[in-house]
């Protein structure tokens, strides 16, 4: 059958040019999600999974959290949480703020970072020459950082925000 030939019903068949696949994707995503939303459960294990897409990734330990090992300041407020991670030589320090997030790679080398919080695309961010990197937004939730620095694949502890 031919594009001008007629359907089962003898209706025209639907060629509508400016029929927009990706916004009805979206708006039958936006329905299942409030008719039909994936149990907690379900996207915990998804997230899980997710994280084993870097199979030959290191695993950076995580080695400092201020919320477990510092001693608290007295009458101190909205402190920078501050977090050490290692794999072999390779050492990640990170102050999380509720402005964002700022570190350094060590030894100091250029990194591509991502800052993974679940299913969705991690935020980018670059380590300059001194291993130093920023992000404007702080990570909400469940996250881990995954760094790509010499030639090699490294994947940190997920913490909560």
């Amino acid at each position: 059958m031919s594009d001008n030939d007629d359907g089962p019903l003898g209706q025209e068949g639907f060629h509508d040019e400016e029929f927009d696949e990706e916004f009805l994707e979206e708006e039958l995503r936006q329905a299942a999600g409030i008719l039909d939303p994936v149990p907690d459960e379900l996207r915990q294990l998804a997230v899980e999974a997710y994280t084993l897409h870097d199979l030959d990734a290191r695993i950076a330990e995580l080695t400092f959290d201020s919320l477990v090992d510092a001693i608290p300041v007295r009458g101190s407020t909205d402190v920078p949480r501050m977090l050490t991670f290692q794999a072999g030589e390779l050492t990640v320090d990170v102050e999380v703020t509720g402005e964002g997030l700022m570190g350094q790679v060590l030894p100091p080398q250029p990194a591509r970072i991502e800052v993974l919080s679940g299913p969705q695309p991690g935020a980018p961010l670059t380590a300059d020459d001194m291993g130093r990197f920023t992000g404007d937004a702080p990570p909400t939730g469940p996250f881990a950082l995954r760094l790509r620095a010499g030639g090699e694949v490294v994947v940190t502890e997920w913490l909560r925000a």
